[in-house]
């Protein structure tokens, strides 16, 4: 089954292997992911910036475990933004979260194989309902994935944006008390780590939705004028690739909803 193309392409996130070397720093201050060695990786790269997210993901898995990192972050981004089908959002989600476990293995000190078993599983998670998630003990695997990537690579932004959202979805399903007795989770710890997240990448613009999201789902209609803010700054962001336009498109969304 072919995938939903990438509905905004632009020739500004088509790089070359020398272009894209020269943007990497800031296309990739979010994950922390180093330059790839192999030439067929930056190809997987070339096409994830652009928005050939089944392109990416197939050669990135045709690379092996070096390649799991693209391969991972193409299915996830594309099932998050373009996938149509919840049941294969779902799947996809669980796909990647086995092949992040065979990473973990494979190669412990690579932050990406524990973020992107963080991300999948979460939103997984919010596929199936967070208290359905709860009850099958995915929240543990969650904070232990997050806390490892954070670990491993202090300055991932994406990584401390997913804390904030596991503080947040948390409260919101069990309430601050149980939430904070079963799962060590606490609404200052939340908001303290998607600042962390703006501070070490002052463009993101999913940074600023979560962020958003859960100024609203903490403490509801007083932080409302604090979150339309943020949507306003996210949707403002000049993207840099497909999947940061994706980003700024969702702002967009938000802001035509308030």
């Amino acid at each position: 089954m072919a995938w939903t193309k990438f509905p905004h392409p632009d020739d500004a996130y088509v790089y070359t292997a020398a272009t894209l070397k020269k943007a990497w720093p800031r296309l990739h201050v979010g994950d922390c992911e180093p330059f790839p060695k192999k030439a067929a990786l930056v190809d997987a790269w070339i096409a994830f910036h652009a928005g050939e997210f089944e392109k990416a993901a197939k050669l990135g898995l045709d690379a092996g475990v070096e390649g799991y990192a693209v391969a991972h972050k193409a299915s996830c981004m594309y099932a998050t933004y373009l996938e149509k089908s919840d049941k294969k959002k779902i799947a996809m989600f669980e796909e990647v979260a086995e092949r992040c476990e065979r990473h973990q293995q494979e190669q412990p000190d690579n932050a990406a194989a524990w973020y992107w078993h963080a991300y999948a599983l979460g939103r997984y998670a919010q596929g199936i309902s967070i208290v359905k998630a709860l009850a099958q003990g995915i929240a543990p695997k969650v904070r232990n994935s997050i806390d490892k990537t954070i670990a491993l690579a202090p300055k991932h932004a994406d990584a401390h944006i997913a804390l904030g959202a596991f503080h947040t979805e948390i409260i919101g399903s069990v309430g601050a008390m149980i939430g904070g007795l079963t799962y060590k989770v606490k609404k200052e710890e939340g908001i303290k780590a998607f600042k962390k997240a703006l501070d070490l990448n002052p463009d993101t613009a999913i940074g600023r939705i979560e962020y958003a999201n859960a100024l609203v789902s903490l403490e509801g209609e007083k932080k409302m004028k604090e979150a339309v803010k943020l949507y306003e700054e996210a949707a403002a962001v000049e993207p840099q690739d497909a999947m940061e336009r994706l980003d700024v498109e969702a702002a967009k969304e938000e802001l035509e909803d308030e």
